[in-house]
């Protein structure tokens, strides 16, 4: 592997920036179907909590949560976000004063989704929020924070009860929109058929689908980075980029998800949503304005410019792979086949690293490499573009090894952007010798050091972003279709001839042999990130 450590490091003096003036949510009621569970706990009620205490909500917004236990009240849904405040690693303490705001707009109503006379019941708790409100500002947001098996019957439950009437056009009040967490079917046909339900009941600018990856700065900032910089976006293309390497690696195993996971596997969990995003925004052509159908019509013409895998190709172009018992943090982990929930003898890939084509003019040619899984080295998420190297090397031998320049848009963890570029080593030669010797350095910008500690978490962006109605950040139906129509056939395949031996990589490890070898066919070799 290539590692991305620098001989040389340099920082730039970049001042720090206040944070960037973001708009103002409408008045709205947030109903969150699954209110109780982990999603709800870990990440939806910090950015609430985050929302108000930048001041971004409206002061009549309200959340209602929604869950099956029937000893639960007001009172005690308070004392359960709560705890969930004060235990988040997504904010730095509980401010009382805050809480005693939020606490009041917290109301719990307990229901059985599956049921259609009970939506009665959340409908009536609705209208005592609402009461009294004018009718532009009873703006409602439902978030099925709630497994995927489970969304059918809610939309359609929602739709019947009258709660989220359908509306025309984007600008209509009061506005209604749901959202939807991933995975938005586990199929082509699953997706095509949660598409034609949703859609026969609320209206494309009523429907967020949601992939938490869009509301991380970095991701953000891809677009940024390549239309508003001159430097970039001539070089952004199959003359001078050799390849492209999409990295979303968890140190962490399946946990206590060993039963979605038998279901899933890396390929559903990670490729079908995350990477083929992050593959759209690196690969994408300039959208004619920054508008969210702009931006995702180029998003769509990149997924459906992916060169099909088929039965006779797969196996050139793939590499799927288990984890076994490893070390990691100084404490040995189990494998995945000893994982709770999890078969004996199953071949689930937990791990899978990918070589995929763009078939159009701009990128023709040109291997994007995507790798994921779990138990990795390190948790870290990273796009690397790495650049043609000079036709004529005309330093000779004795000035080392001369790597590629690589920028690297880090995701995840301490999001940033590093430039890899070679330069001269002091008094090494006293001109521009044969003898002199080069070595490879990095420019570092960092999103903490430049600004501060003020990139919002991904759902607080994304949150209010729904609120806003801006929907750049979400998956369109036709997006979600064309990525399923790349992962397909590589899933029917995987499902339909297991393999004979399973490769497997250690925990701890940055995954199997044979990932190595299919990247070194091309004469490269995978970065080691460092997060």
């Amino acid at each position: 592997m290539s590692g991305g450590g620098p001989v040389i490091s340099a920082r730039p003096t970049t001042a720090v920036h206040p944070p960037a003036k973001r708009d103002r949510a409408d008045p709205c009621t947030m109903v969150i179907f699954g209110a109780l569970g982990d999603l709800s706990r870990r990440k939806l009620m910090p950015a609430i909590y985050q929302l108000m205490k930048e001041h971004l909500v409206d002061e009549r917004f309200c959340v209602l949560g929604v869950g099956r236990d029937e000893t639960m009240t007001d009172d005690s849904f308070r004392a359960e976000m709560h705890k969930a405040l004060t235990t988040s690693d997504e904010i730095r303490g509980v401010d009382k004063e805050l809480w005693d705001a939020l606490c009041k707009r917290l109301a719990f109503v307990s229901a059985d989704l599956s049921k259609p006379e009970d939506y009665s019941l959340v409908g009536q708790r609705l209208a005592d929020i609402e009461r009294g409100r004018p009718r532009e500002e009873c703006n409602r947001l439902f978030y099925l924070a709630v497994p995927p098996s489970v969304f059918e019957p809610i939309v359609t439950n929602l739709a019947k009860s009258g709660l989220a009437p359908r509306t025309r056009t984007p600008d209509e009040r009061p506005w209604v929109r749901i959202v939807i967490e991933k995975p938005f079917g586990r199929s082509l046909e699953s997706a095509q058929h949660l598409n034609d339900l949703v859609l026969g009941l609320f209206a494309e600018h009523q429907t967020y689908r949601i992939d938490h990856y869009l509301g991380k700065e970095t991701v953000q900032n891809l677009l940024v980075l390549r239309f508003a910089n001159s430097i970039f976006e001539p070089l952004w293309n199959r003359q001078w980029v050799h390849h492209v390497q999409i990295t979303a690696a968890e140190n962490v195993g399946v946990e206590e998800r060993g039963k979605y996971y038998e279901e899933a596997g890396v390929v559903r969990d990670m490729f079908q949503n995350h990477l083929l995003q992050l593959l759209s925004l690196t690969a994408m052509e300039p959208p004619p304005q920054m508008s969210a159908n702009a931006v995702r019509d180029e998003k769509v013409k990149v997924l459906k410019s992916i060169r099909w895998l088929t039965p006779e190709t797969i196996n050139e172009n793939t590499v799927r792979a288990q984890y076994t018992g490893g070390v990691i943090g100084g404490k040995h982990v189990h494998g995945y086949t000893e994982e709770p929930d999890v078969d004996p003898d199953s071949s689930i890939p937990t791990f899978a690293a990918v070589r995929l084509f763009i078939d159009n003019w701009r990128w023709n040619g040109v291997p994007f490499y995507l790798r994921s899984g779990k138990r990795l080295k390190n948790r870290v998420s990273e796009i690397a573009v790495q650049f043609r190297t000079p036709p004529h090397l005309m330093f000779g031998e004795t000035s080392g090894t001369m790597r590629p320049n690589t920028l690297v848009l880090r995701v995840q963890p301490n999001e940033g952007i590093s430039l890899n570029f070679e330069v001269k080593v002091p008094g090494a030669a006293v001109a521009l010798t044969s003898n002199v010797e080069i070595a490879p350095v990095d420019m570092e910008f960092n999103y903490a050091e430049a600004f501060g500690e003020v990139a919002a978490p991904a759902y607080e962006t994304l949150l209010l972003d729904v609120m806003i109605g801006e929907a750049t950040l979400f998956t369109r139906s036709d997006e979600v279709e064309a990525a399923w129509r790349v992962v397909d056939p590589l899933l029917r395949y995987w499902e339909g001839n297991k393999p004979k031996r399973m490769p497997t990589y250690a925990a701890g490890s940055w995954g199997p042999r044979e990932a190595d070898e299919l990247i070194e066919q091309d004469g490269v070799e995978w970065r080691e990130p460092t997060g």
